[in-house]
């Protein structure tokens, strides 16, 4: 079992910045993948980005490459979505998600945990 939580969302002005935190904990196993889904009123859970936590390369989802960065702490077992950039339409609640996996995958059915979200708005 993994637990994951969340923080860092918040209210922000078009092109503002933020920074969302995810700390996993439990039992997590040697090769895994932390990403970050959005979901906005109405709309079905996204992808946003991923990174294989025992090397590989980050990916991201095209609206947000180029403005997002997704980084971890090994030592906390926390990863980070740096924001920039941020348009009314990044508006949504921001997920962390697990995988036990380190191969790509961007649906929502690929991952086997989740974290509770938290609230991200950007105002115009």
């Amino acid at each position: 079992q993994v637990q994951l939580v969340e923080s860092g969302g918040g209210l922000v002005q078009t092109g503002g910045s933020l920074r969302l935190s995810c700390a996993a904990s439990g039992r997590t196993y040697d090769t895994f993948t932390m990403s970050w889904f959005r979901q906005a009123p109405g709309k079905e859970r996204e992808f946003v980005a991923a990174l294989p936590w025992s090397g590989g390369n980050a990916y991201y989802a095209d609206s947000v490459k180029d403005r997002f960065t997704i980084s971890r702490d090994n030592a906390k077992n926390t990863v980070y979505l740096q924001m920039s950039s941020l348009k009314p339409e990044d508006t949504a609640v921001y997920y962390c998600a697990y995988r036990a996996y380190v191969s790509r995958a961007y649906s929502p059915g690929s991952y086997h945990y989740w974290g509770q979200g938290t609230q991200v708005t950007v105002s115009s």
